[in-house]
C-alpha cells in the first residue's frame, strides 16, 4: 500500500477529571524513529504508547507529545486554635469587667486574627487518588490512539496522491524501457548486417577462417542481445503493482526494486546498440532519480 510517511494529527479531550492534549507529526526516515514526551506521572505508559504506535505504523520519525491538566475539587480542613481562642476570651472578659470593650466577639472580628484558625489541605484518600490516576491514564492511552488514527488517515489521504504520482512515473518507465528495447532491436539487426558485409569481406581472404569468424559473430551478437533485461525490468514493473495493491507498507521494497532496475538500465546501456539507445538510458536514468525521490516518502 501507498501511504506517505509525513503527516500531523492534534487532539483535546476534557472532563472535569482532566484535559488531556495529545499532538502527533511524522516525518521520513528509513525506519521508525518513535519520540515520546509525556508527564512523568505518566512515564509507567510509555512501552504501552510505543506498542500502540508501532501496531499502526511502520516508517517515519513520529513524535508524540502528551499534556495533562488535572482538575481537583478543593478539599480543605478549618481548624481552631483553642489554646489562643481561650487566652482571647479571658482577655477579652477582662477587659468588658474593666468597662474597656461591649458586647460579644462576631465570626469576622474572628477572623481579624490569623492565629485564630489554621486553614489546611485535606489529605487525598490514597484509594481513590489511585483510582483516578488509573481512570487518567486510560484516558490518555484512548486519546493517543485516537490521535494515532488521525494520524494513519491523513498519512493514507497523502498517499494516495504519491500514489498516483508513482504510478504515472511507473508507466513512464514501461514505456521509455520498451523504446529502448525497440532501439537496441533495430541497432541489432543493423549490427548483424554490418558483420554480414564483413564477413562477406573477410570471406574473400583465403586465410581467414569462416568457422572461427562465425563463431565470434554470434559472440558479440549474443553480448549485444538485452532480451533477458528487458524481462527482468518488465517483471521489477509488475512487482511494483503487486507492492501498491498489497496492504502491507511496502516503501523500502519499491526502494530495493528501483536498485534493481537501475542496475537493468545500467547493464542494457552498457550491451544495447543503437544510436537512440544512450539518449533513452539517460532518460530512464533520469527518471528512476525521481522516482526514488517521491519512494522517500513513501511508509
Amino acid at each position: 500500500m501507498i501511504k506517505s510517511m509525513t503527516g500531523f494529527a492534534s487532539l483535546t479531550q476534557d472532563d472535569e477529571t482532566a484535559t488531556i492534549a495529545v499532538t502527533v507529526r511524522s516525518v521520513n526516515h528509513r525506519f521508525l524513529d518513535l519520540q515520546l514526551r509525556l508527564p512523568p506521572s505518566l512515564a509507567a505508559l510509555e512501552s504501552r504508547i510505543r506498542a500502540r504506535v508501532q501496531q499502526r505504523l511502520a516508517r517515519g520519525r513520529v513524535e508524540v507529545s502528551v499534556s495533562v491538566q488535572q482538575r481537583r475539587a478543593a478539599s480543605i480542613d478549618v481548624e481552631l486554635n483553642d489554646t489562643f481562642l481561650q487566652a482571647l476570651g479571658a482577655a477579652l472578659d477582662r477587659a468588658r469587667e474593666q468597662g474597656f470593650i461591649q458586647g460579644s466577639m462576631t465570626p469576622g472580628d474572628l477572623l481579624r486574627f490569623p492565629q485564630a484558625l489554621a486553614i489546611k489541605d485535606r489529605a487525598d484518600d490514597p484509594a481513590a487518588a489511585e483510582q483516578q490516576a488509573a481512570a487518567v491514564a486510560a484516558r490518555v492511552e484512548d486519546a493517543v490512539s485516537a490521535a494515532i488514527e488521525d494520524l494513519d488517515a491523513m498519512r493514507v489521504r497523502e498517499g494516495a496522491f504519491l500514489r498516483t504520482e508513482l504510478d504515472t512515473r511507473r508507466q513512464l518507465l514501461g514505456e521509455l524501457f520498451d523504446r529502448v528495447a525497440a532501439a537496441a532491436d533495430q541497432g541489432l539487426e543493423a549490427l548483424r548486417v554490418r558483420l554480414i558485409e564483413r564477413v562477406k569481406e573477410l570471406q574473400a581472404d583465403a586465410l581467414a577462417d569462416e568457422a572461427a569468424i562465425a563463431q565470434e559473430i554470434a559472440r558479440f551478437v549474443g553480448r549485444s542481445d538485452i532480451t533477458e533485461e528487458v524481462v527482468r525490468f518488465r517483471g521489477h514493473l509488475e512487482h511494483w503493482q503487486a507492492l501498491s495493491d498489497s496492504p502491507e507498507p511496502c516503501g523500502r521494497k519499491l526502494d530495493f526494486l528501483l536498485q534493481e532496475m537501475n542496475r537493468e538500465v545500467n547493464t542494457t546501456g552498457s550491451k544495447a546498440e543503437g544510436p537512440a539507445v544512450s539518449e533513452l538510458i539517460v532518460t530512464l536514468k533520469a527518471e528512476l532519480e525521481k522516482l526514488r525521490e517521491q519512494v522517500q516518502n513513501v511508509e
